[in-house]
């Protein structure tokens, strides 16, 4: 998954996927340490296993999408992306909605939509699904 903060990846995943692939997110261990360590090991892990996983986080930058593409690769499956193209002004304004720790501060939206990149297939991507709002 990619996109912003409030663009409905978590609620897009319910719909689609979540009946048939194990969802990882680091938002699953808000305490944790290493969130990024344990994200690569779970998702490892289930790969190894023979399931299909979706990764639902705002992963924005090639860079951040790279290890997953390569973990996918290591493990001899397909990587897809799908990227929630959602205007920022949206998102933000489903984010002021949350509450709670489900909130996030409107300078990290805007900080992520900084570093966002679409996905594209030359990335290693079997296939990119882009969703608008």
């Amino acid at each position: 998954m990619v996109g912003l903060q409030g663009s409905g990846k978590s609620t897009w995943v319910a719909g689609h996927l979540a009946m048939t692939h194990a969802v990882v997110s680091k938002d699953h261990w808000p305490n944790a340490r290493r969130r990024e360590a344990r994200q690569t090991r779970v998702v490892r892990e289930l790969l190894a296993a023979g399931r299909s996983v979706v990764v639902d986080g705002t992963n924005p930058s090639r860079e951040e999408r790279a290890a997953l593409v390569a973990l996918a690769r290591e493990v001899g499956v397909p990587a897809r992306a799908v990227w929630l193209d959602v205007p920022l002004e949206v998102c933000l304004a489903r984010n002021a909605a949350r509450e709670g720790r489900a909130q996030v501060p409107e300078v990290g939206v805007r900080a992520t939509r900084r570093r966002l990149v679409p996905p594209a297939a030359d990335e290693g991507f079997v296939r990119v699904d882009v969703v608008r709002a």
